[in-house]
């Protein structure tokens, strides 16, 4: 018998359990992975309260790992025992065993470890598709990225100043501003202290930014419309702060014609080419150097109500790796 965290109905951390599950087979066109590690998300948060509605009860957390391919199913061609691999996007990751779709499963190459692995498929892909995909990033661009020193918030901001782009981050507390500001951010500002939208208007001599990429939501959300110029595009990919209430959409007429889109890992991942063409624009920024990985803490897997409990707090910074 494997063991997993195992949710049987929706709330707090008190509901993940640690429990033995039986060992996978895997099934046509599927693998069986044995895990090394296991990304943490706010995307876990959401399912395990009921704030995004599970498939089915009882469920397997978790959406990101990485470890070694032990068996395939009838019909896979993608990989074979003995490949190392990660992925993201696909629940049941909580676990110390467990059968995947190979169609979504990345062979990762030797430059890549298995914890640099699963602490960028998930977050690195968000900001794969965010930046060059969802609202594509330039040279000369000027962007504000919410939560700047989370784990999606690092990645992003280093890879848009690579590609060129003055980024204004927003963080809370000294110790994440200057991890921020470490991590590609030309500028950085307080949301806990400071007015963020006249912040950003001041820094940018009242013309606003061409694009905001908020992850937080609820208690962001009209700072980010009012720190947008005119034309100006809302990136909103999560709702960590909660969901944002029913919105008058003439209010993005009065801000200056204004554009608002919510975007979705499976939307623009949703195929194995956009997985394989995201993974490798991926491993090729931290390859390069010009993405640096942070893991800022791990826990043991069997602890992971430990983790949650941390991420909800926001006591943690970069990214969370669940150790089975």
């Amino acid at each position: 018998m494997a063991r997993a965290i195992v949710i049987h109905e929706t709330g707090g951390p008190e509901q993940m359990r640690w429990e033995e599950v039986p060992d996978p087979v895997p099934g046509p066109g599927e693998a069986r992975v044995r895990q090394t590690a296991v990304g943490l998300n706010f995307i876990d948060v959401y399912v395990r309260t009921g704030l995004y509605k599970p498939p089915h009860l009882p469920l397997v957390l978790g959406q990101e790992g990485a470890g070694v391919v032990e068996a395939v199913g009838p019909g896979v061609t993608e990989v074979r025992p003995g490949d190392r691999v990660a992925y993201a996007g696909v629940a049941g990751a909580y676990a110390e065993v467990r059968t995947i779709a190979a169609a979504r499963l990345v062979v990762l190459p030797p430059e890549i470890d298995d914890r640099t692995a699963a602490a960028i498929m998930l977050k690195g892909m968000t900001a794969e598709y965010l930046l060059r995909r969802c609202a594509p990033v330039a040279a000369g661009d000027t962007i504000v990225f919410h939560a700047a020193a989370g784990g999606v918030g690092l990645i992003a901001c280093q890879w848009a100043a690579h590609l060129g782009a003055r980024v204004i981050g927003t963080a809370g507390g000294p110790e994440k501003l200057r991890l921020a500001a470490a991590h590609g951010c030309a500028e950085v500002i307080d949301y806990k202290t400071e007015d963020v939208a006249a912040r950003v208007r001041a820094l940018t001599g009242g013309a606003g930014v061409k694009v905001v990429f908020d992850s937080v939501g609820q208690a962001t959300f009209a700072a980010s419309l009012d720190s947008l110029r005119p034309r100006g595009l809302l990136v909103l990919f999560g709702q960590s702060s909660g969901v944002v209430p029913p919105f008058d959409l003439s209010q993005l007429s009065a801000r200056g014609s204004l554009y608002v889109t919510r975007p979705s890992f499976g939307g623009y991942l949703g195929t194995r080419d956009e997985l394989l063409d995201s993974a490798r624009a991926l491993f090729d920024v931290v390859r390069s150097g010009a993405v640096k990985i942070e893991v800022g803490q791990t826990y043991p897997l069997a602890e992971a109500a430990v983790a949650h409990r941390d991420l909800e707090a926001r006591k943690t910074s970069g990214s969370t790796l669940l150790l089975p």
